[in-house]
This record gives C-alpha cells, structure tokens and sequence, in this order.
C-alpha cells in the first residue's frame, strides 16, 4: 500500500515536471540543455516567493494610502464641522443683537457680564501659549461697532469673544486630528501614547460639569460649554504634541534615500533578505542626526553593522544609525532632537558609503519611512 501511494505521488510530479530538453543553436553549434524535475520545483518556488514577496509589498504601500486617505477625510470632516457651528453661532449673535437692541436692560450688568467672559477667556488663551500657530490664527478680529450706541459696542465685544472661542475650539480640534494622522501613519495607536484622562491641571481641566465651570469662572453656562469644548480639544492636543515630541519621527539627514525596509536582494550574495531599516546615500562624513530626544545606549562595533550608535528613546523606542566613520557620543550621553551623533561612513558589511538606519519598538524593527512620513505630516501642520 505504501509503495502504491509513493508510486502515485511519484507519477503526479512526473506529470506537472516532465524533464524537458532545450535546445539552442549559436554561431552553428546546437547545444543541448535537459530542464530536471529539481530544476523546475526549484523554478516554481521561487516564482511563488518572489510573487509573495510583491504582494507583501503592494499591500503595505495600499495599507499607507488607505490610512492617510481616511485620516485626511476626519481632518476635513472635522474642519466642515467647525464652520457650521461657526454659520450656526453666527446666526444666534445676529439674532441676540436684535432682541438686546431692543431692550431697556442694564448697561453696568451687560459690560460685568462682557468683563467676566474677557477674563475666562484670557485663561484659555494662556492655555495655547507656545503652541506653534495658535498666536497667529487666535488674533482678536477688531470689533466694527467700535461707534454707536452703548448697547451695539457692548455687543460687538461679545460677538468677537464667540468668534474667538470658537475659532480656538476649531483650531485645537483640527490639530488634535492631524497629530492623530501622524501616530496612524506612524503605525502607532494615538490613544495608547496620549491616554485620555492624563491631567494638565487647572480648574478648565478639573471642572468637568459645565455648570460647576461656570460658577468657577463666574460667567452664563452657555459660554462655559463652549470653553469646556476649546479645553478639552486643546488638553487632547497638548498630550498628543508631548507625546509626538518624544518619539523618533524626524528625518537622521537630508541625503536622499536608497534601500528601503522589507525584503530585498543581499547586495553581497544575490539572495532575497530581510533589510530592517533605510539606507541613505552621500558623501563620507556627512553628519548623522539624532531624530528624537533620548539617551545613548550602545556605541561602538556590532557585526556586520560596523561603527554604530544606539539611542533608547523611552516607551520602548529605539533607533540605530550603522555604517558610520566616526560618532560623536558617547554610552549614557542625554542628547536633544538633532544634535549630531555621528558622521556618514563605510564601515562594517557595506558596499559604499552610506547610513543604514533603524527604528525599533518594544523589541521589533519597524519601518522607518513610515515614522518619517509622520514626521513629514507634523512639518506640514507647524
């Protein structure tokens, strides 16, 4: 029975790999050439792994497209979102300008109540100190009822107070969501690097019931959910720019790139192999820069990488630059977003001059093209 089953398995191979003979003629001569069953099992392979390896590729480069179209969408929804509550508050000031017009009610209570906003707005306002942007776009728009009758001025301040909360509220919330775009095409989860909940401090924070904020900053509730909104989307930013400012997503230089991450042919041998980083080509000695803060844990020799610096960034991340001529730190040095590390060099298993570059995550390389392109994204929105 099982020299009948070893039999059929052997009459199934014959069938799909018949040895086959090829013949080519050259300068008169015909030379004969038999393709074995081996050869051709062998051919077929590798015809299979190099088309899996493509897939591999193509899906990778399909998953970034979709990632960055469908966070783009939530920017622009979210963008859209903001202008209608901008038409919508708009249409309610207009309204309110009409009935208070109209009305006979106290001017000292009107400008307390104007005074009162002017002050909670002030703490918000400091909330988005040093925040790239924010001094520019959060600019008061001058008032046009600077004449007229007391009520319409008082007014006007009021009308320019909305605007300005809600142009804060718009802007902290759109760049909450393309800090969260640049942790997506990072690959990383944005909610596991700026948990909700972590406190800032302060009584905009602190109060989470409008009507307690309300009484805290002394003004109407109304006004008070509007800032608890801003609060809220500019807590939700700052912790995303902290945490964004401790991980690697700048560029190690600005020499062009070569090899990428993934397989590839091993330029020594021919075969396919796993490159665990990104190759940048230029000239020898051109500087090597830090792409994260961090502290330096690892300088000296490793095989095949050569000369090689490694800083631990913190939250698992490191990176690891290779190839190098010469380095510029020593094991234990704190060292700041961009400061030098190094000089571009040819050592180790290398074939010309250039730096090998790696990201690592709790323990695992990663694609340093994607946490480039994060970075990329965050320039863009600076």
């Amino acid at each position: 029975m099982d020299q009948d089953q070893g039999n059929g398995r052997r009459s199934v191979i014959e069938r799909w790999f018949p040895e086959r003979h090829l013949y080519l003629r050259s300068n008169g001569e015909t030379r004969g050439y038999v393709l074995t069953r081996g050869r051709q099992m062998l051919g077929v392979a590798a015809a299979v792994l190099l088309g899996g390896w493509t897939l591999v590729a193509s899906g990778g480069f399909l998953f970034d497209l979709a990632t960055e179209s469908t966070a783009d969408q939530a920017v622009r929804r979210t963008r859209a979102e903001s202008e209608r509550r901008t038409a919508d508050l708009q249409a309610r000031l207009d309204s309110a300008v009409v009935r208070m017009s109209t009305t006979t009610g106290s001017l000292d209570e009107m400008a307390a109540m104007v005074e009162r906003r002017h002050a909670a707005l002030t703490k918000v306002m400091g909330m988005f100190h040093g925040v790239p942007g924010a001094e520019q776009a959060l600019q008061p728009a001058p008032t046009g009822t600077q004449t007229g009758n007391p009520i319409r001025r008082i007014l006007g301040v009021r009308m320019d107070q909305e605007r300005l909360i809600a142009r804060a509220d718009a802007f902290a919330q759109t760049r909450a969501e393309r800090l969260r775009l640049a942790f997506r095409l990072a690959g990383l989860n944005p909610a596991a690097y700026a948990p909700q909940g972590a406190p800032l401090g302060g009584p905009l924070v602190e109060a989470r019931d409008p009507k307690a904020l309300a009484v805290i900053l002394d003004v109407d509730e109304a006004f008070a959910v509007r800032i608890r909104n801003a609060a809220d989307n500019l807590t939700d930013m700052r912790r995303l720019a902290d945490a964004a400012d401790g991980l690697p997503f700048d560029r190690p230089t600005q020499a062009r790139t070569t090899s990428g991450f993934g397989v590839r042919f091993d330029p020594f041998n021919g075969r396919p192999a796993v490159h665990q980083g990104q190759d940048f080509a230029a000239p020898l000695n051109s500087p090597v820069h830090a792409t994260a803060p961090g502290v330096v844990s690892f300088v000296g020799i490793r095989s095949g990488y050569g000369k090689t610096v490694e800083i631990d960034h913190g939250r698992g991340f490191k990176t690891r630059f290779a190839h190098l001529n010469a380095t510029a730190v020593t094991p234990g040095q704190r060292v700041a977003l961009g400061q030098r590390v190094g000089a571009m060099g040819n050592t180790g298993r290398s074939t010309g001059v250039h730096l090998h570059y790696e990201v690592w995550v709790d323990g695992r390389p990663q694609n340093p093209a994607r946490f480039m392109k994060a970075g990329d994204q965050l320039v863009q929105q600076d």
